[in-house]
Formats: structure tokens, C-alpha cells, sequence
């Protein structure tokens, strides 16, 4: 079993023909390889900007690299409940962006001539109590008014043709949703990046950012620095240089993953015949979908831990007693990885992104990652070019969490408290 992410140990490694000293004064700066700066990057650079982009660790190391690889649109959050907190309006602009963000991802993908096995394969949203599948039901009624026509219910009956478990009370789906492999796109935007002109600096984390004369900035890194006269943070769980605003306002919650060897096409048809990307409703979320080459990735929380190669190995065997537990069937299948991750969360589990004392930024995905950060990065090139109006977040506002200074003491607190809800509701 490896202990590094499938998506990074399948797909052609990237180096950047561009890499050299740390050094050169450019139009913009952008801190984090992810998928937010990527993006940022290869937009800003069609705008005729000069971009440097500085990564602490490797292009697609960290969050970018090792999630889900799944695509959706729609909130993770309840959208019933989401009105009830927003408005119906400001409900609808929102989930608006992240059908948006699903367009955006497959845009890119067609115009920089990714190969990343990208399908729209529709997500289905899976109720573990009956009392789930209603507020399913009220959420559905409200998303055709407008947010989202096409999403549909699936009842318990007809779960069969969607998932081989009988552990479910029904199901919502959402066909706009898509998936792929997350290492071949990461990959696919670095190189597309690099095409354009973006100077790219793998391991080289930024330690210092300093003003100078109001009007432009001077990034220090461990070999060299650079001068920029707009800066974007990417950055996400990043524990790296001089974020403390930021970390004040994210919490790293961990998200862990397995994948099995490679199944016959047969046994994945009594799994997901559609093929769907799967995922439960219970705050300690289970989600799963097939990869390119046939095998069962399983994911969830597992616990509220930090990630690391203890943590993981722990987290993976909690992983596979839930998949088990869904299909028993799978009892012989050997497990060929299992890793982890951090997924930057925000107290109410919604983006964020602007301008803070000069730097902008954009982070805080909350388990929305993969489009609505690839999706950002361009919005995020707007918004630095002067269009604030671009920018779907603008109008949120981000207190620091009460308690939370970096490390979070708090996490089994809040995993005994996010627990103890699936018990109860």
C-alpha cells in the first residue's frame, strides 16, 4: 500500500522549463501552486502580465493533489438551509457560480488541451436516514426554480440503479456535476502556465512580503527574492510564511482517502453503474467514484485529525470498515493507497476572497475546491484588474474564529460535537 496521493503517483511528473534563481521584478506574484494560482497564473498571463509563481513544496502537492477527485457543483451545505441563512437570492447567485465553476474547469481544460479524463458524470447526494431524503426533497423543490433545473430525485426504490447498497433512503442528483484525474490536471495547468510565460519556483516557500513606497511589494524566499506590484495569495492550509491573518480565520481539518487495485468492469457496474461521484449526507462524509484505470476510491473525514503518514494509515483503516461496511462485496480487495490531506475550512464553510491590507486573496473552500478554486483563480485575475464586481464573495464578511490563533486544540471537540449530530439528526 503507498502512502502517497493516486492522483500524483499516476500522472507525468512536471518541471518547469522556466525555473531558475528567485529574482526579477514582475506585474504580479502569486503565492501557492495550486489550482487557484494556476489558474490565476495562466489568466493573468493572457493579459499580457509578467507572473512569477512560488510554491512552498511541488505544483499540486497539497490540497490540489490530493482530494476526491471530484468536480461537483452545488453546496456541500443543505440549499434549503442556505436560503434560510442567505436569502433565495443570494442563495441562487451562489449555487449560479459553482455551476459556473464546472463550466470554467472544462473551458480551460478544452482550451489548454489538458488530457485529464474529464467527464460529466453527475454527482449523486445520498441520504443516510429517511428524514435526510426530506430535506432533500425541500432543497430539489427550491434548486429547479432556478439554481439548478435539472437536479432530481432518486427514491429509495430506484437507489438500486444508482449504487449497489441498500444502506441509503434516497438519493438527489446533480447531472452538472464531473469528474477527473486531479494529477493529470494540476500537471496539464502548470505546463499551460509555463507555455505562457509564468516563471514557476517549486520549493520555495515565501517567508517574508513587504511593502515598498505603497505601490509594490518585495517577496523573500529562503533563495532569492522577487518585487511585484500586485500580490495573490493561494495559499490555503499553507503553515508558511506571514499568513496569520488568514490562519486565524481557516481551520485545517484533515480528509483522507483510500483506493483499491483495479476491479473488473463487471464488480464496478454492482457498485456505480452509472459511475456517478457518491457522497452521504452525514457531517462524518463517506464519498467515493471510480478512477480512470477501474479502481474504488473511498473518502470521508474519518476523524478531525491533522494529516500525516500516522494519522493516514489510521484514517484509512476507519475508511475501510466504511466501505466495507457500504459494500461487503469488496471484503477481498487489496488497498494500493491511502493518503490524506487538509481541506482549509471557514467557520461557515463558504469561500472567501478580496483584498486585505494590500495582498489579495482567495482560500477557505471548505471541501468546494476543485472547480470553485480553479474557478476563482480567473475571477481573482478580474478582480485584480479592477473588476470588484467579479468577485462572488465580495460581499462576505471574515472575523477571525474566537480561540484560534494556528494550531487547532480544538479539532476533537468539534469532531466529538460534528459526531454526536449524526447521531442525533
Amino acid at each position: 500500500m503507498k502512502l502517497t496521493p493516486y492522483w500524483l503517483d499516476t500522472a507525468p511528473s512536471f518541471r518547469s522549463a522556466h525555473d531558475g534563481p528567485v529574482e526579477g521584478d514582475y506585474d504580479v506574484a502569486v503565492v501557492g501552486g495550486g489550482f487557484t494560482g494556476l489558474s490565476a497564473a495562466i489568466a493573468l498571463a493572457r493579459k499580457g502580465a509578467s507572473v512569477v509563481l512560488l510554491e512552498a513544496g511541488q505544483v499540486g502537492g497539497c490540497a490540489s493533489g490530493r482530494n476526491g477527485g471530484m468536480c461537483n457543483n452545488g453546496f456541500a451545505q443543505d440549499y434549503a438551509g442556505m436560503v434560510g441563512r442567505l436569502g433565495a437570492e443570494m442563495t441562487r447567485r451562489l449555487y449560479q457560480s459553482f455551476n459556473m465553476a464546472v463550466d470554467t474547469v472544462e473551458t480551460i481544460i478544452r482550451d489548454e488541451g489538458i488530457d485529464c479524463d474529464f467527464h460529466r458524470v453527475g454527482k449523486l447526494k445520498m441520504a443516510v436516514k429517511p428524514a435526510h431524503y426530506d430535506k432533500l426533497a425541500r432543497s430539489q423543490a427550491l434548486m429547479v426554480e432556478g439554481a439548478d433545473p435539472d437536479a432530481y430525485l432518486v427514491s429509495r426504490q430506484d437507489m438500486p440503479l444508482e449504487v449497489g447498497t441498500d444502506r441509503y433512503f434516497g438519493g438527489l442528483v446533480f447531472p452538472r456535476s464531473a469528474q477527473m484525474h486531479m494529477g493529470k490536471f494540476v500537471h496539464g495547468l502548470a505546463k499551460a502556465a509555463a507555455r505562457r510565460g509564468v516563471r514557476l519556483h517549486e520549493h520555495s516557500p515565501v517567508t517574508g512580503i513587504k511593502r515598498l513606497n505603497g505601490y509594490a511589494h518585495r517577496l523573500s524566499t529562503p533563495t532569492g527574492h522577487v518585487t511585484a506590484r500586485q500580490v495573490l495569495l493561494a495559499t490555503g492550509t499553507s503553515a508558511v510564511g506571514p499568513l496569520a491573518y488568514f490562519r486565524r480565520r481557516i481551520v485545517p481539518v484533515g480528509a483522507f482517502l483510500i483506493v483499491t487495485e483495479p476491479l473488473s468492469p463487471a464488480r464496478l457496474d454492482s457498485l456505480l453503474p452509472r459511475r456517478r461521484n457518491a457522497t452521504d449526507t452525514r457531517n462524518f462524509v463517506s464519498y467515493f467514484r471510480v478512477t480512470p484505470d477501474n479502481r474504488l476510491l473511498f473518502g470521508g473525514r474519518a476523524r478531525f485529525a491533522q494529516s500525516n503518514a500516522r494519522s493516514d494509515v489510521k484514517s484509512g483503516a476507519i475508511l475501510q470498515r466504511s466501505m466495507l461496511d457500504i459494500f461487503p462485496s469488496l471484503s477481498d480487495a487489496r488497498i494500493d493507497y491511502c493518503w490524506g490531506g487538509m481541506v482549509d475550512m471557514t467557520a461557515d464553510r463558504l469561500p472567501r476572497a478580496g483584498e486585505h491590507d494590500g495582498l489579495f486573496y482567495s482560500m477557505g473552500y471548505s471541501g468546494h475546491g476543485t472547480q470553485m478554486s480553479t474557478y476563482m483563480g480567473q475571477i481573482m485575475a478580474q478582480v485584480m484588474d479592477g473588476n470588484m464586481a467579479a468577485n462572488p464573495w465580495r460581499d462576505f464578511h471574515w472575523p477571525a474564529i474566537p480561540g484560534h490563533f494556528g494550531p487547532t486544540w480544538f479539532l476533537p471537540f468539534v469532531g466529538a460535537y460534528y459526531k454526536l449530530q449524526d447521531i442525533l439528526h
